[in-house]
């Protein structure tokens, strides 16, 4: 194997503020998106606000490409308590719902939000809450409040209180220099969890989303580490002899799926993360890795060659019923599960180009959600309604978001070098 110089710039970061804020940009969004007004956050009480909070609820939702919320410029009214709505106006807008609220000083230095959702046709208010975050932390409170209103509407989860963990490339005085990153969902408040000048790789999230693991070459060779996100404190729990790769953490958080080499092939492997204690799961001449665990924990799919090419197999926890899931092309690989199981998500080559496609299980139907020609690592959302991946635009690598349907899109470029390897966090409390 070849020989890897140790150039680890700095490890370990309990979190610092990222260069690579991604920015946003939605490209498309879906034909039937819901029309919703979300009017500015009304203030009393001299509270200070750093945040536009309506704004950051307004542009959650358009991200998430089921609704289409309405300019500000537009409305006939600015209210911000159901004493001055009136349904006509909104009506003749063309709205379904509206949103208006209120920020007011809180306890102990808080910002506390007053907000109310109306069925606009009904007539009727179907949400009414109070939530109230320290004033440093608007965005997160925005997002609780855009939480809210998804599931208000849509009867599904929403996932703009989540995180995404990703990894950067860039330039600095002629080197290298990876950097693995957690951001919001929407790319804001970035922060740097680990700097190294060697490769960062496959980032997965604990199912408490407090951990993450990956895969690091900064001994020289390629090593699995967890790292605790609160404290920054890194544990490396695989580094045997050949690969050590694509760690997927058990829905219990108690055992690792992982890629090892140690016995001369590539094959999968169960480690119980107290005892590391290893069970193979595996056992073919052909490269077996890229496991992932289905929601319940009942089974996994893999990438194997063992048929002449890459393609998707399943198999239960125990490495019984092994079975192969994509005919469709020479290359299907990186599977993961959709939350409810009843789907998985690939990267599927047709002619020279990589999209990603999605199975059902049941039936056996394929679908390219992708038009892009270079798309690798699909992440699901925890409420199974969104992608993150990673594709090519403009010669640079950029993470870009797709509704499950691929219905909507948009993306998540960087000011500064490429960014890969997305995982999108379990929901977190």
């Amino acid at each position: 194997m070849m020989r890897v110089i140790v150039t680890l710039v700095l490890a370990g970061l309990m979190a610092l503020p990222a260069q690579a804020e991604l920015l946003i940009r939605i490209t498309e969004g879906a034909d039937n998106a819901l029309p919703v007004a979300v009017v500015p956050f009304g203030e009393s009480g001299g509270v200070q606000v750093s945040e536009n909070v309506g704004q950051i609820v307004r542009d959650d939702l358009a991200m998430s490409g089921e609704f289409k919320p309405l300019e500000t410029s537009r409305m006939l009214s600015l209210p911000s308590s159901s004493d001055d709505v009136f349904f006509r106006d909104w009506r003749l807008l063309g709205q379904k719902y509206l949103l208006v609220g209120q920020l007011s000083p809180g306890d102990a230095g808080k910002v506390q939000a007053r907000f109310e959702l109306f069925d606009v046709n009904r007539e009727q208010r179907i949400l009414g809450a109070t939530a109230s975050a320290p004033a440093n932390n608007l965005r997160g409170l925005a997002h609780h409040i855009s939480d809210r209103v998804y599931e208000a509407i849509t009867g599904n989860k929403g996932v703009f209180s989540t995180k995404i963990a990703y990894v950067t490339l860039d330039m600095e005085n002629d080197k290298r220099v990876y950097r693995l990153n957690v951001s919001d969902v929407d790319g804001k408040q970035s922060r740097v969890r680990l700097k190294s000048n060697e490769p960062i790789l496959s980032p997965a999230w604990s199912p408490d989303g407090q951990k993450l693991a990956y895969v690091s070459f900064e001994t020289g060779r390629p090593a699995i580490y967890i790292h605790q996100l609160s404290s920054g404190d890194r544990t490396r729990i695989a580094q045997f002899p050949g690969l050590n790769s694509a760690p997927s953490w058990s829905p219990d958080g108690e055992s690792m799926l992982m890629t090892l080499s140690r016995d001369g092939n590539a094959e999968i492997y169960e480690m119980d993360i107290d005892s590391r204690r290893l069970t193979r799961l595996t056992d073919h001449w052909a490269i077996d890795t890229e496991p992932s665990w289905s929601a319940d924990g009942d089974e996994l799919v893999f990438t194997s060659d063992r048929s002449g090419g890459p393609q998707v197999y399943a198999m239960d926890d125990d490495g019984d019923d092994m079975r192969r899931l994509t005919f469709g092309s020479r290359y299907n690989a990186r599977p993961r599960f959709s939350p409810d199981g009843d789907h998985v998500f690939y990267v599927h080559q047709r002619d020279s180009s990589f999209h990603i496609a999605r199975l059902n299980i049941e039936t056996g139907e394929e679908t390219i959600l992708t038009r892009s020609k270079l798309d690798e690592s699909p992440s699901v959302a925890p409420n199974g309604r969104l992608l993150i991946y990673a594709t090519q635009q403009e010669g640079k690598s950029v993470l870009a978001v797709i509704s499950a349907d691929g219905g909507s899109n948009y993306i998540l470029p960087s000011r500064y070098g490429d960014v890969r390897e997305p995982a999108w966090s379990p929901f977190i409390n």
